[in-house]
């Protein structure tokens, strides 16, 4: 029997929280650039201010409203523009995170804010743009570097949230085939315990997304992604890109 599973809207969920938290703050008036807007799902929390766009357009999916096509190592704006950058769910699939990060130091105004998210933990998406995963300790380290002060840099899910997406996984994945397992009785073995398990772990992965939800857990283990708030507190003498 074939189940169908659904993934989990625990990071999702975790993600928009801390974007609309993060937006909340920022006084009107500003102008902030959505980096990799993709669709642009963010453009509304950002009604108080001048909300620009860019993305370089080259996956296969839907995409809003872009203002500026191209790579985020070079956005074709003036030194300094922006208030805020906004960087969510990009940074994997970037192949020079360095260059993106002086870039994105060279477009904000001195104690301009950057609002990042990234995986640490994820499976392969977006193919063949996907490049990297990252700890708080890299995230820190690029930011630092790049002329950046880490004012925060949190877990966006607990560990129960990061285990939900797993089992959700495991459903899905667990294969049904004897050959997946080396064949023989073994491998019938296998399979009739896989197409046990599958409804099981399905059930089980809402009833810990619903619980990270409810409480996140960090004491142990690990999230599926981190946020990231930094100031800009110096230049770090990047050159302006010719225009597009």
């Amino acid at each position: 029997m074939k189940f169908k599973w659904r993934r989990p809207s625990v990071s999702r969920r975790h993600v928009d929280r801390f974007v609309t938290e993060a937006a909340a703050t920022l006084p009107p008036g500003g102008r902030v650039l959505d980096a990799g807007a993709g669709h642009c799902p963010y453009r509304h929390l950002f009604q108080h201010m001048e909300y620009e766009t860019a993305d370089f357009c080259q996956v296969s999916k839907g995409y809003g409203s872009i203002d500026y096509v191209c790579k985020l190592d070079a956005i074709p704006v003036e030194n300094g523009r922006y208030d805020v950058v906004l960087c969510t769910q990009v940074l994997e699939h970037v192949a020079e995170p360095w260059e993106v990060f002086l870039e994105l130091n060279r477009v904000l105004k001195p104690r301009g804010r950057l609002l990042l998210t990234a995986p640490l933990c994820w499976d392969e998406h977006e193919k063949p743009y996907d490049f990297y995963r990252y700890t708080q300790f890299g995230l820190s380290h690029l930011a630092t570097r790049a002329g950046f002060e880490v004012q925060s840099l949190e877990w966006l899910e607990g560990f129960c949230g990061s285990f939900a997406f797993h089992l959700g996984r495991a459903a899905h994945s667990l294969p049904l085939r004897p050959s997946a397992y080396g064949g023989g009785l073994l491998g019938l073995g296998a399979v009739a315990v896989s197409a046990c398990l599958r409804p099981m772990l399905s059930v089980l992965s809402r009833w810990y997304a619903m619980l990270d939800l409810r409480h996140q857990y960090t004491g142990k283990g690990y999230c599926l992604n981190y946020g990231l708030q930094a100031l800009k507190i110096k230049d770090v003498g990047r050159r302006q890109p010719l225009a597009a």
